[in-house]
């Protein structure tokens, strides 16, 4: 038996495992009178992941069957190289806990990804040759079993992982001049792409993300990473079918991807990294490529890791302009960049932490002064907050969404107080990261009656404010003084028949909700996120503990 025909087995042998366990554990439950929806929650644990596909409308993504899916990422780029596996999987329970359903990791990392260990004592290629991956025959026993561990672990929680291949300075060391310098060429890219390929065929889970903080600045550089491309899609599908991927590409910042490579085929939806720092207006960026023919797809991949300052200084100087920062980023910065890309046209976005990309512990060698440990940083405020954002989109039917900022009067301000809009047919939304007070355009949405609540992107809490007729121009001053973090989001929708109601709760799938029929408005439950399984973390000394009673507080969003 091959190689490949062995790793085929072995997955079909652990899922019929998995699956024999659970079925012998549900004739015990049910022998015990135990609910019949212990089975479907069960089956539901085990199966694998829908994989992701870009929308119709070629805005979004969504799942193999069309349901809506919106991207909450965290970027964990060290993952394999520097956790073990206790370590990787409470970090991915937490992540799960806490509404998070995408991963960013490398498999070539960055800080000495070629030359220092993993915790197993394992390299991942042998003599630093990409088309040398170092496999070694049995289980657990080389680099890329313990990557194959951590993916299903991932699936195990209902996380994805945007997986890159490698870091990008292993193809070129400059994150903007695209030099090629590094240990990839044209032919070992393809090689090592097809390994892959081959290797992850199988796993639903798997979002290619190419790059790793460089721009492909250069024909040389994009040659490779075609190759690696054209490798990757041999290794899954047999043959040059970029439809049998999904796959990205992520760039050095600040950056677009669509400035370099917009029209190749493997390029599924674009990406930018808006960078780091305490005004990173990470709304210009999406909206630069928003509308670029042909349309596809964006999302910020890279944004405002809290502690983290990459200063103007190490900057191309043509650059520079479009980098104001001057300050670390906090926990209100990088909520701020977040609703600030959501709402300017992004189909989900990307979190990080200072600490946790790097995974930093000492005596590990700080990057950026980090301050915290990766354990300490998990409970971050603006980790949780970023489940408030994803339950406030999904709460409403997710693909019709769009920018619009005709919905602003008198402008929408500048620097930090710059405010964004975004809408459905019968719903609007419009952030305030400062709560400073702003006019409202009505009679853009549908229905004779708005229904007006106040979100609260640090709590996940909702206000109920006022009906009011759905026409000409309506003042509106949120709660608290104007100041940067006292960040409200004004929601407006159709009201009709239930302008007198209060918000509903719901559980489960928002999207699902909003679709049912039930056309009053709801407010989601924060337990239960789908498709995460997320589960109680154990209390464990230096980690992040019963983060389910962070973020499963029922009614946080409208």
């Amino acid at each position: 038996m091959d190689d490949q025909s062995h790793r085929a087995a072995t997955l079909n042998h652990r899922l019929l495992l998995a699956m024999s366990g659970i079925f012998q554990s549900l004739l015990r439950l049910s022998a015990l009178g135990v609910c019949v929806s212990v089975l479907a929650a069960a089956l539901a644990a085990a199966a694998p992941l829908p994989r992701l596909k870009v929308s119709d409308n070629q805005r979004f993504l969504v799942t193999e069957t069309g349901q809506p899916f919106f991207w909450l990422g965290d970027t964990a780029w060290e993952l394999f190289h520097r956790l073990d596996r206790a370590e990787a999987e409470l970090y991915l329970m937490d992540r799960a806990a806490r509404g998070f359903n995408v991963i960013q990791a490398v498999a070539l990392a960055e800080l000495d990804g070629l030359t220092v260990p993993n915790r197993r004592g394992h390299l991942p290629l042998l003599d630093r040759d990409p088309a040398r991956p170092d496999v070694k025959p049995g289980p657990a026993n080389d680099y890329w079993d313990f990557v194959d561990e951590v993916l299903d672990l991932a699936a195990a929680q209902g996380l994805y992982v945007g997986f890159l291949p490698t870091w990008g300075k292993y193809v070129t060391s400059s994150p903007f001049d695209g030099k090629v310098d590094g240990i990839f060429n044209v032919a070992n890219a393809e090689t090592y792409g097809r390994f892959l390929g081959e290797r992850l065929r199988e796993r639903s889970n798997v979002i290619w993300i190419l790059g790793g903080d460089k721009a492909p600045s250069t024909p040389e550089a994009v040659a490779i990473w075609r190759s690696l491309a054209r490798g990757i899609v041999l290794g899954v599908a047999g043959r040059e079918d970029y439809d049998a991927v999904l796959m990205t590409y992520h760039t050095s910042g600040p950056g677009h991807v669509s400035d370099y490579l917009h029209d190749e085929p493997w390029l599924d939806f674009t990406s930018v990294q808006s960078s780091h720092g305490d005004l990173v207006e990470s709304w210009r960026f999406i909206e630069k490529h928003w509308n670029r023919r042909p349309i596809k797809p964006v999302i910020d991949l890279e944004s405002s890791y809290p502690n983290a300052l990459i200063s103007a200084a190490w900057l191309p100087s043509h650059l520079r302009a479009a980098h104001p920062s001057t300050k670390p980023a906090t926990d209100d910065h990088a909520r701020r960049a977040a609703y600030w890309a959501v709402f300017a046209g992004a189909f989900g976005h990307t979190y990080g932490h200072n600490a946790i990309w790097q995974m930093y512990e000492p005596p590990r060698k700080p990057l950026l002064d980090p301050r915290l440990s990766w354990r300490e940083a998990l409970a971050a405020p603006s980790a949780t907050q970023m489940g408030y954002l994803r339950r406030l989109i999904e709460s409403r039917p997710m693909l019709e969404r769009v920018p619009d900022q005709s919905l602003l009067v008198g402008g929408a301000g500048e620097g930090p107080a710059h405010r964004r809009a975004t809408r459905g047919r019968n719903y609007a939304m419009i952030y305030s990261p400062d709560g400073a007070p702003f006019t409202a355009r009505l009679g853009v949405i549908t229905g004779t009656c708005l229904r007006a609540v106040w979100f609260n992107p640090r709590t996940g809490e909702t206000t109920f404010l006022e009906v009011l007729e759905n026409r000409g121009e309506r003042a509106f001053d949120p709660p608290g003084e104007a100041a940067v973090g006292n960040d409200w989001v004004l929601v407006l929708e159709a009201a009709g028949r239930y302008a007198n109601l209060r918000p509903r709760p719901v559980y489960g799938n928002a999207f699902q909700a909003s679709q049912s029929g039930e056309q009053g408005p709801a407010e989601i439950s924060m337990s239960g996120f789908e498709p995460n399984r997320a589960k109680a973390l154990p209390s464990v000394s230096g980690f992040s503990a019963s983060v389910q009673s962070k973020t499963s507080t029922i009614n946080r969003t409208p």
